[in-house]
């Protein structure tokens, strides 16, 4: 694991960063705060309720950060994510998603906003790093999800923040099979997260989302 040993977790609700946020803390790693970010996304209400139930096996402060701005950003870029982005990409579980269905649900600069948000947290908590929940098969089709985003995000705040916060993901170099794997030995179940695009009773099944973060393998 990383040296940094208190954290500040950018915590979704989803299986990824669930996972990335308990493998911390397996790991000897003590959590701070833990944040949720509401960017008018669909499932803002589901990822909200699922983050807040995380957050309290983990321990620390529960934030949940409204960004109107970004939903506003994200509407006006045209991301399915959103209300009046159009209809959700669907794919299969051979081929879940791909460079397409990637661009219609992209929010602007989501992830690198996240990382900044989380480090300004970081440094006014006192906490070492941000903790995000990375994986090396999103990373594919998105690039805010990969091993070079990581340690570019790291090295902007050794000069962004004065303490030289960081950017951990304790599931960067896993596939979701793996991180599905892992959330398993570590106790959890499907219930535990919301992944789903949509925010509706139960999820769709069919979003790239639910289809790469499915439990029967």
């Amino acid at each position: 694991m990383s040296e940094a040993r208190t954290a500040v977790v950018l915590l979704s609700g989803g299986l990824d960063s669930g996972v990335a946020a308990a493998r911390f803390v397996a790991d000897g790693g003590r959590v701070l705060a833990s944040l949720c970010f509401d960017y008018g996304q669909r499932a803002a209400a589901r990822e909200r309720a699922a983050a807040t139930a995380l957050a309290q096996r983990f321990g620390g402060a529960f934030h949940a950060v409204p960004l109107p701005w970004l939903a506003s950003v994200a509407a006006r870029g045209g991301s399915a994510l959103v209300a009046g982005g159009g209809a959700l990409p669907t794919g299969t579980v051979e081929r879940p998603g791909d460079a397409a269905s990637a661009v219609k649900v992209w929010v602007p600069a989501r992830n690198a906003v996240f990382v900044a948000i989380g480090a300004a947290y970081a440094e006014a908590f006192g906490a070492q790093c941000v903790v995000a929940g990375f994986n090396r098969e999103e990373a594919v089709t998105f690039p805010d999800n990969s091993a070079a985003f990581l340690a570019a995000a790291s090295a902007f705040l050794a000069h962004g923040t004065r303490t030289g916060v960081r950017v951990v993901s304790p599931t960067i170099g896993m596939d979701k099979a793996a991180i599905v794997a892992a959330a398993r030995a570590l106790g959890f179940t499907a219930d535990d997260f919301w992944s789903c695009y949509e925010g509706g009773e139960r999820p769709c099944g069919r979003c790239e989302s639910c289809l790469r973060s499915r439990w029967q393998r």
